[in-house]
């Protein structure tokens, strides 16, 4: 395979691509703290092939995303804050990010760049919320906010449900070295958003073994709220991710692939459980320094020098135009970006000196649910609960000690602002009133999990977070599985069912409807499953379990376009209970 290699000329704060445009490459983790490297300074563990991207490229030192998941995504895929893409809660149709709104995977497809995204999408399943109507050419992963079974769990290639192969995350990067390699002459942007450390902790046996019985040296700031075991395991998951990593960087170069290719990575929050971050305050869920700093790490051979540093503060929301920037991709979103493009701080030059002065009195802002932050080059100023302090980051990194009345102008200015910004912020968002859109015809398939479900009548939720429950307890005729829809093309579907039956429930009567449609199928199989997943925890999760779902095909119906309420029934009950329900699914005939 013949290569091209890019040669760049640099000009004052520009990229100008003289040959093929860069390969791009983001790994996104899931619920990673700033602290959870080694090239943070902890010696708990050893990343080594991430620390690599900072030697071989650029570190940025104070890099700032969202508390949690989806809204971290959805800055990252628009450049905007969440709130203005429609994300405000990360499972049930929150986590959505709106059809107007223009992302990374469509800017660069636009361009001509093969996409694809392996791993957690998180902002939206339903096409053409999923990342195939994103600009995302291939997506193999899952789409909701976390997974119940890390080792050869039901996934989706396309929209399609497919059985994994093995641990998720290696299976991700597994494909991602597989579309790589069949990269030819046309460039690539991938997104590699894997979807660990985030819980629950299931890691493969070598490396839990490193960690089950290790003495840990580096501890929390309150280190009487460590929990041992998800602490080990979460080290256990980075040391995994960081393998994953020398991988891609692996692949790249016996590609020689390397001088061409931009590789970034970055975590969504800060860590989900208490452990050594930096002394920071906060973790995931919290506006505060530690629940909001992440790593920043950029290499790019052809157009950064090794050992870069910035210092500069910068967000999640900058890396769309960073990326675009760099590659010489034209914007062309029609909404106002909130980043701004860090490709000059990159390169030693006038341009890049102007940047930084001018972004010497940068704020920015952090919000989730009612709790709010801003944060200056000098102090961060947080609202959350009863607490609205000031904190000098410089003299106080670790925000003990609230300097609002040492600093009153400062404080009434900075509490002003940020005021104005969440209410300009809950303008933009609104009220939801969006339907699980379903039949568009740009996708084949479309699936209603239990999650996006509303039960009515008997029937429970296997677990208080939706995202990867099941429906259970369906004991009666007038139990009801609704789900707010509505069909954007006229057409005919198969459907299929994902459960479990026990052979003494066989044979109950399932009737789907919308609107004036129907579709009546028996279940005329048996199918069993354990509770999956505690046999690969490393710690007690909070999670629902899942089980080994099967199909049944239901039927076909034929729905007309609008909106309506889907809901699945069973008419007859010759059993105790009809199923244990986790999807349905509807293919455009």
């Amino acid at each position: 395979m013949k290569i091209f290699k890019i040669f760049l000329i640099v000009l004052p704060g520009t990229y100008v691509a003289a040959a093929q445009p860069p390969n791009v490459v983001v790994i996104l983790a899931d619920d990673q703290g700033w602290g959870d490297l080694s090239l943070s300074g902890n010696t708990n563990l050893s990343t080594p092939h991430i620390d690599s991207l900072a030697a071989d490229g650029a570190q940025f030192d104070r890099f700032y995303v969202s508390p949690v998941c989806s809204p971290t995504r959805a800055e990252f895929l628009t450049g905007r804050y969440h709130q203005r893409g429609g994300v405000y809660g990360t499972s049930a149709g929150a986590e959505r990010l709106d059809l107007d709104e223009e992302t990374i995977g469509d800017t660069f497809k636009a361009a001509g760049y093969r996409t694809a995204a392996f791993g957690k999408w998180h902002n939206g399943m339903q096409y053409p919320y999923h990342p195939n109507g994103r600009g995302f050419d291939e997506f193999y992963g899952f789409c909701s906010g976390h997974w119940g079974d890390y080792f050869s769990p039901m996934l989706e290639y396309n929209g399609k449900i497919v059985k994994g192969d093995g641990f998720v995350v290696d299976d991700f990067t597994n494909r991602a070295i597989g579309f790589i390699e069949k990269s030819g002459h046309k460039p690539f942007f991938i997104l590699l958003p894997y979807n660990t450390p985030h819980s629950p902790m299931q890691v493969p046996d070598v490396f839990w073994k490193r960690f089950k019985n290790k003495e840990i040296s580096m501890r929390h700031r309150n280190p009487e709220r460590e929990n041992g075991l998800h602490l080990r395991a979460a080290l256990a998951m980075c040391e995994n991710i960081d393998w994953n990593v020398g991988r891609i960087l692996d692949t790249l170069d016996e590609l020689d692939l390397v001088e061409n290719t931009i590789v970034m990575y970055f975590s969504d929050n800060g860590p989900n459980g208490a452990r050594w971050n930096g002394g920071m305050r906060g973790m995931k869920g919290s506006v505060d320094e530690g629940g909001v700093r992440s790593p920043l790490l950029i290499r790019w051979p052809a157009g950064i020098k090794p050992g870069t540093e910035v210092k500069t503060l910068s967000a999640v929301i900058d890396l769309f135009p960073t990326l675009a920037e760099m590659a010489s991709v034209p914007l062309t979103s029609k909404k106002q970006l909130d980043g701004i493009s860090l490709a000059p701080l990159l390169s030693d030059t006038a341009g890049g000196r102007n940047l930084a002065g001018r972004l010497a009195g940068r704020k920015i802002f952090s919000a989730w649910r009612n709790h709010s932050s801003v944060r200056t080059p000098r102090y961060r100023l947080t609202q959350s609960g009863k607490r609205n302090a000031l904190y000098d980051m410089i003299a106080d990194p670790g925000q003990y000690r609230d300097v609002s009345a040492e600093h009153p102008e400062l404080h009434a200015e900075l509490s002003q602002e940020l005021r104005d910004w969440m209410s300009a912020m809950r303008q933009d968002l609104g009220k939801e009133t969006r339907p699980f859109l379903i039949g568009h015809p740009g996708m084949a398939w479309t699936q209603l999990p239990s999650r996006d479900a509303i039960p009515v009548g008997n029937i429970e939720r296997s677990n208080r977070f939706p995202n990867d429950s099941f429906f259970t307890n369906w004991t009666s005729t007038g139990d009801r599985i609704v789900w707010d829809a509505e069909v954007e093309e006229a057409g005919e579907f198969e459907v299929r069912i994902y459960y479990t039956c026990d052979p003494a429930n066989v044979g109950s009567i399932l009737e789907l409807s919308f609107g004036e449609s129907t579709l009546s199928g028996q279940v005329t199989k048996a199918y069993g499953s354990d509770l999956l997943g505690a046999e690969q925890d490393r710690s007690p999760r909070m999670e629902s379990y899942v089980q080994d779902w099967t199909p049944m095909t239901l039927g076909k119906i034929k729905l007309p376009a609008g909106p309506g309420k889907l809901t699945l029934k069973a008419t007859e009950i010759p059993g105790n209970e009809v199923m244990d329900f986790r999807l349905l699914t509807l293919k455009r005939l």
